[in-house]
């Protein structure tokens, strides 16, 4: 960006793509790096932290950005694709300015930051943040008018100090669009501290997706710091497998205490799930898979397949089974696969339709077992019926693949990340 051009406001620039000058994309804006100056001089911009394709996390000095432009960063194309590693004397700028508490230097008011600026200074390949973007009191759902101001970096103090109790509502707003595996991804990276107040501000929902994609680590770490009422609320908003392998990482006191506090319905599946070996199809089921009776059509099954919520695995097939029709179910009759769904009539019965051949699988057969029949069928989903012949849930080819990766692979991901 030449000297004199317009500045940008840093949460524009949150997961803008990055080109080479080929026109090649090699990865996404994460965040900023700056360092903190004596005084009330501007932090200089370092450079910027770029997801490449890889997912690896890398550090992108801003002597290689020769271009800031209409949603997208332009560098020189040489990278270095070593891990970024954040530095003592670093901050990151949206995961540690935004949302911070500082004070106005002319009348002492405290302010919170909701954006900063950065330019580029004339005839230099050098970046300052010398703009900030606060708001007045505290906030709330009446807004007063005048409340927000833009105001040159020596106006505003306390970025030097320790944040405490540091919001996140902008930091949230900045990723609201990521999937829940690119934010656990941003989680991941950030502070302890500041990953605990992320946390708090997410809904209980986004949070249980968010969980199910960190390290276990990670998940014992935030489950740990939310008060235990909201953490078995945040239970029984996950996936019940997902639950009962984030409850088997805890002592036993400290899970039979929060199964206490979850809703009875979402303990039993918890607990029914804790109640198998881990390696095992019992233990890798999930147990709400989608459930009708024989007397069900078509159109009802596409109006099931249809829910927003579900994952790809578990909407590939339904499974009709006489009542009751949740888990354990009534005698488990077959499974009908989505494509089979979509060359039938609307009004056509499931039950006459059904595929009663290929063969469930028991509760104690162990992950070979399981991975062997996914594979021999060609399924993502396989059925889980105990002796009585009742569908107790279904084993997808995620929860799978996370058992036959090693146990640190979400770590390695985000740290080292995959090659391909």
């Amino acid at each position: 960006m030449a000297g004199g051009a317009p500045r940008v406001f840093v949460s524009h620039l949150a997961g803008v793509p990055v080109f080479d000058p080929n026109g090649d994309q090699v990865g996404r804006v994460r965040d900023l790096v700056a360092m903190l100056r004596v005084g009330r001089r501007p932090p200089r911009l370092l450079g910027l932290v770029v997801e490449v394709i890889s997912r690896r996390r890398i550090f992108l000095p801003m002597t290689r950005v020769t271009g800031i432009e209409s949603g997208q960063v332009i560098t020189t194309g040489v990278l270095n694709v070593r891990r970024f590693e954040q530095r003592p004397t670093e901050r990151l700028v949206l995961g540690e300015l935004l949302d911070r508490r500082v004070r106005l230097v002319e009348s002492g008011e405290e302010v919170t930051v909701l954006d900063v600026a950065v330019q580029q200074l004339p005839a230099r390949r050098d970046w300052e943040i010398d703009k900030v973007f606060v708001r007045k009191g505290k906030g709330g759902a009446l807004r007063r008018k005048g409340e927000t101001l833009t105001l040159e970096w020596s106006a505003v103090t306390g970025f030097s100090l320790e944040e405490h109790g540091q919001g996140a509502e902008s930091l949230l707003a900045t990723f609201e669009q990521l999937r829940p595996a690119d934010l656990a991804n941003v989680l991941h990276h950030l502070s302890p501290k500041r990953r605990a107040e992320v946390a708090a501000a997410l809904d209980d929902d986004r949070l249980a997706d968010v969980l199910e994609e960190l390290p276990d680590d990670d998940q014992v770490e935030i489950l740990g710091k939310l008060k235990e009422e909201r953490a078995a609320d945040v239970l029984e908003a996950m996936d019940p497998d997902d639950a009962a392998d984030l409850l088997s990482e805890l002592p036993e006191e400290d899970k039979e205490r929060l199964l206490a506090l979850m809703r009875p319905a979402d303990a039993a599946d918890v607990r029914r799930l804790l109640s198998y070996e881990e390696r095992t199809a019992g233990g890798l089921m999930t147990t709400e898979p989608i459930v009708l009776r024989p007397d069900s059509t078509v159109a009802d099954a596409l109006a099931r397949v249809r829910q927003q919520d579900l994952s790809p695995a578990l909407a590939a097939q339904v499974y009709v089974c006489r009542p009751p029709d949740e888990t354990p179910t009534g005698k488990y009759l077959g499974t009908v696969h989505f494509q089979r769904l979509l060359r039938d009539p609307p009004f056509t019965l499931v039950s006459s339709i059904v595929d009663s051949d290929l063969p469930p699988l028991s509760p104690e057969a162990p992950l070979r077992a399981v991975t062997q029949h996914l594979a021999a069928y060609n399924m993502v989903a396989a059925p889980v019926v105990d002796e009585s012949g009742s569908l107790l849930g279904v084993v997808t080819v995620d929860d799978v693949l996370d058992h036959l990766l090693p146990d640190d692979w979400r770590e390695t991901e985000f740290e080292e990340s995959a090659h391909g």
